[in-house]
């Protein structure tokens, strides 16, 4: 990888912001209201890593009926208050973005709102402003490759010379489909069993990760 051309894809929630535990559990609890019980294993091994667009349909074919037409607005707001009383960076994370040298970006399942509002409370957002990407500007969201392909395309960047950081299954398979390396964070809620596979490096804490790229990088 030629050091000029290469970039750092982060996805966000889980890898930048810790707001995976909070909002699986704001689902657990709004999908139970509609009559589905789901456990927060199960509700991380559906959706964590994938569009809200795809977890909404999935709903809606589960429970044999239309969301409640404020279903998705009560979501948002709960979501907006668990993050604004709870949400923090991911531990270590500040430190290892300081020490990381390749240009970087963000390419998330999140809406670009909630991006704005996350990163915004954790003081991230100016880190990354006119370099966020959202499922929302491609067809098809994570395990699928395009907002992978979509972000380096924007970025001027080739998939061979970009490298994902990613704390999901779909995550870590849409970077796979993309024909990039990826290091898969395993320090979230996703067990370091179900992130490992090839192009893939399992890493537990943030402190790792300036490293883990440097490495990426030697292996050209």
């Amino acid at each position: 990888m030629d050091r000029r051309s290469g970039l750092v894809i982060f996805d966000c929630d889980g890898v930048l912001i810790d707001s995976e535990r909070l909002a699986v559990a704001v689902e657990v609890g709004a999908i139970a209201e509609l009559g589905w019980q789901l456990t927060e294993a199960e509700v991380i091994e559906r959706f964590v890593g994938r569009s809200e667009e795809n977890m909404l349909s999935e709903i809606a074919a589960h429970i044999s009926r239309p969301l409640p037409p404020d279903w998705t607005s009560q979501l948002a707001a709960r979501y907006r208050d668990a993050f604004e009383s709870s949400l923090t960076p991911v531990e270590g994370v500040i430190e290892a973005l300081d020490e990381i040298t390749l240009r970087t970006c963000v390419a998330s399942s999140s809406s670009h709102e909630k991006l704005r509002h996350s990163l915004g409370l954790t003081g991230l957002y100016e880190r990354f402003a006119g370099r966020i990407f959202s499922a929302s500007e491609v067809a098809n969201g994570k395990p699928a490759p395009d907002l992978f392909l979509h972000a380096a395309r924007r970025m001027g960047a080739a998939p061979p010379d970009c490298v994902v950081v990613e704390d999901s299954r779909h995550g870590v398979q849409a970077g796979r489909a993309a024909g990039m390396r990826v290091l898969a964070f395993a320090g979230g809620v996703t067990a370091a069993a179900q992130l490992a596979g090839t192009s893939t490096v399992v890493f537990d804490h943030m402190r790792e990760l300036p490293a883990l790229i440097e490495a990426t990088i030697g292996r050209g």
